[in-house]
């Protein structure tokens, strides 16, 4: 096993393609399938899943994936630090639709700024959806919903957020979940940990939710909520960033279902250069 069947390996990953790949790392096509059925040999295990004209990674080829990748982030970075240069490569960083809106915006701006040479790319999702980016490697690091116990990740919690039950305007106080036992609910998808954590406060006061509404965005909930269609739950940062706003009732949940904390958790040892200045910069002993 060398360096070059694992960028092989990773730029067949990445297109599905023999064809494509080769032109990717500027190799024929012979090449690179030679040394990817020696890198399969070398390993013992079929990487791929050869269907006609496409490969798909095999299970072991997802998780030899998640090493190759890392391997080759190592490599990148032991050049850079011999070399004397500032950080630089790709930085992919994910998000929850509510930290990417109001809590880290300065810090991606700042952090653009400062290291050029790095190239920066955000994605937004519920955390689920970004647990799996990291696990799998497409992503650096997440900023999701925690507290996080899985063994393969690392992680520290950064910002603190006040959760927010919103109901149309005019709606009586809501103290509990009784208060709104069946009423229609708008919530992210079923992987989302705030919805989830929407559900659980239901299910503890022995009371159901109606319909719930899958959304794509916090501004679709509010404006289903405005006009009178059911109920939200959205961070209090959040919703006070959105217009309209002004235009539901709103209350924190009870104490104990109050707060949920927001973590930045990546791939246990994984530690890069990029993620460490990303890590420097946000400075969270300053964060509310």
């Amino acid at each position: 096993m060398d360096l070059t069947q694992l960028e092989m390996f990773n730029a067949v990953a990445e297109t599905g393609s023999i064809t494509q790949a080769a032109a990717k790392v500027h190799r024929v096509p012979s090449n690179l399938t030679t040394r990817i059925r020696q890198l399969e040999a070398d390993l013992g295990v079929d990487l791929f899943i050869r269907e006609s004209q496409r490969l798909r990674l095999s299970p072991a080829g997802h998780n030899f994936l998640r090493y190759s990748q890392q391997i080759l982030a190592l490599v990148d970075e032991a050049r850079m630090v011999v070399a004397g240069d500032e950080p630089q490569g790709l930085f992919s960083l994910g998000a929850l639709e509510s930290t990417a809106a109001v809590r880290i915006p300065a810090t991606l701006a700042g952090y653009n700024q400062r290291y050029p040479k790095i190239q920066f790319a955000l994605s937004t999702g519920p955390s689920g959806t970004m647990l799996e980016g990291v696990l799998e490697g497409r992503l650096n690091a997440a900023f999701v919903d925690g507290p996080i116990t899985h063994p393969g990740l690392e992680g520290m919690p950064v910002y603190r957020e006040e959760m927010m039950i919103v109901a149309p305007h005019g709606h009586s106080p809501v103290r509990r979940a009784k208060d709104v036992n069946g009423s229609n609910i708008y919530a992210f998808r079923a992987n989302c940990s705030y919805r989830r954590h929407f559900e659980s406060w239901f299910h503890a006061d022995r009371a159901m939710p109606g319909t719930i509404h899958e959304m794509e965005s916090y501004h679709g909930m509010l404006a289903c909520v405005i006009a009178g269609a059911g109920i939200a739950l959205i961070p209090r940062t959040m919703l006070e960033s959105m217009p309209g706003h002004h235009q539901v009732e709103a209350w924190p949940l009870s104490e104990e279902w109050r707060w949920l904390d927001t973590w930045l958790v990546w791939r246990r040892g994984a530690m890069t250069r990029q993620l460490d200045t990303f890590i420097a910069l946000l400075n969270p002993s300053s964060q509310p």
